[in-house]
């Protein structure tokens, strides 16, 4: 715990490599800098993207230079990775911030950690690396580099069970972030003759490269050309504008066939009978707005054959993972093309009973990922490290007592 003073909230560095992590940072700071009260503000600088920004980030670098997926797609980028890695070290040697605040991003942040390590800089992990799915070995090394571990779901705080690490759960901020909005199935009998059909396909442009254009295929197939509204391309800020240009431009439907999505998603996902979504955290806020939904991921062949090796779950998405059954269907690899992808919603959309099946498990999801108030809670344990323990009381009022290993 450090020791609070009057320079000790002006530097807090903060890291978050992708368009998840930085939209859960940005619920983090706000919540922090509201708790501390007149003992704010907060100054966070570091590694993150618009949503941190917009919640007061001293930006030393954008999320996207480093938000790549994929072991060959890395490589490629390694330069660039590099580059950002020695600035926010430089940035940190020259500010001597109190604390450090990594989100998610493993194979970046526990590298920055170990630097962190050697400055004497407290480290705490908010969002822990999925060392339940693969390379579980690195919980050894985390307990080493990190001060307090903050996880989303409960069945985390036993990974960490018996190892010198304090790690708390503090629920999932999905729950408040994502509203309950009603669906368009709540407003219709039977199946759609003409669906509307939601693309979601990832916030890395690495991703949206390699599947959007088979979504676009795909929707092509199922809706035709019935018109502007039938098909959502629900756009992450994350994602470059020109890539997407392009790759509508190659594919089967025109731009004035589809409506691009880049505020109100959540809106326009809850309007929509079907969502073909990218694996990844829009799974999560998929299911939560209760739309049936396909889950599609490709990666590079060397990345897929590694994966393989590595990773031992019976599921990919994390709509799944939390519920524990096989509630949505999951296209990898090479199923993720666009005939399997229409032969499978036109099974889902051909039967109102198996979309009723789906939803009804889907409202099981909310319940499974804990109650609100997790961004206050993560606060709540930032100031107490900071030594501000009346914000960390704030952060816990009302909050379920969280787990701790």
């Amino acid at each position: 715990m450090v020791a609070a003073n009057a320079d000790s909230l002006t530097g807090i560095l903060i890291s978050a490599g992708e368009a998840s992590g930085d939209r859960h940072a940005a619920g983090l700071m706000e919540a922090a800098s509201r708790l501390a009260g007149d003992r704010g503000p907060i100054r966070f600088f570091g590694l993150g993207g618009d949503a941190m920004t917009a919640a007061g980030l001293d930006r030393v670098a954008h999320s996207d230079e480093v938000a790549v997926v994929g072991i060959a797609e890395v490589v490629r980028e390694l330069p660039r990775i590099r580059r950002v890695f020695r600035e926010l070290v430089l940035a940190t040697e020259t500010r001597r911030p109190s604390l450090a605040v990594l989100v998610d991003f493993p194979d970046f942040n526990l590298r920055l950690a170990r630097r962190l390590r050697r400055q004497g800089i407290p480290v705490l992990y908010y969002v822990s690396p999925q060392v339940w799915a693969w390379r579980r070995r690195r919980v050894r090394t985390i307990a080493r580099l990190v001060d307090r571990m903050l996880v989303f779901f409960p069945f985390e705080v036993d990974v960490y069970r018996g190892h010198e690490l304090r790690v708390d759960h503090v629920g999932h901020p999905l729950v408040d972030d994502v509203p309950e909005l009603g669906s368009v199935w709540d407003r219709q009998d039977g199946v759609p003759e003409q669906p509307v059909l939601a693309l979601l396909p990832g916030s890395r442009n690495s991703e949206v490269r390699r599947i959007l254009p088979p979504m676009l295929r795909a929707a092509a197939a199922l809706v035709g050309t019935a018109g502007a509204g039938q098909v959502r391309l629900i756009l992450a800020p994350t994602v470059d504008p020109e890539l997407v240009r392009r790759l509508l431009a190659s594919g089967p439907l025109e731009t004035r066939e589809l409506d691009v999505v880049r505020a109100d998603r959540f809106a326009a996902v809850a309007g929509s009978h079907l969502a073909l979504c990218a694996s990844g955290t829009a799974t999560l806020e998929v299911g939560l707005l209760g739309t049936p939904m396909i889950v599609v991921y490709r990666v590079s062949p060397p990345t897929y054959a590694i994966g393989r090796f590595l990773v031992d779950l019976p599921f990919v998405s994390l709509v799944n993972l939390v519920l524990g059954r096989q509630v949505v269907p999951e296209l990898l690899q090479a199923e993720a093309n666009h005939e399997r992808m229409v032969a499978t919603a036109s099974r889902l959309l051909g039967r109102r009973s198996r979309i009723d099946a789906m939803r009804r498990a889907l409202a099981e999801l909310r319940p499974a990922l804990g109650e609100s108030g997790a961004s206050d809670r993560a606060a709540g344990c930032l100031l107490e490290e900071l030594g501000l323990p009346e914000g960390a009381r704030r952060g816990r009022q009302g909050a379920a007592r969280p787990g701790r290993a």
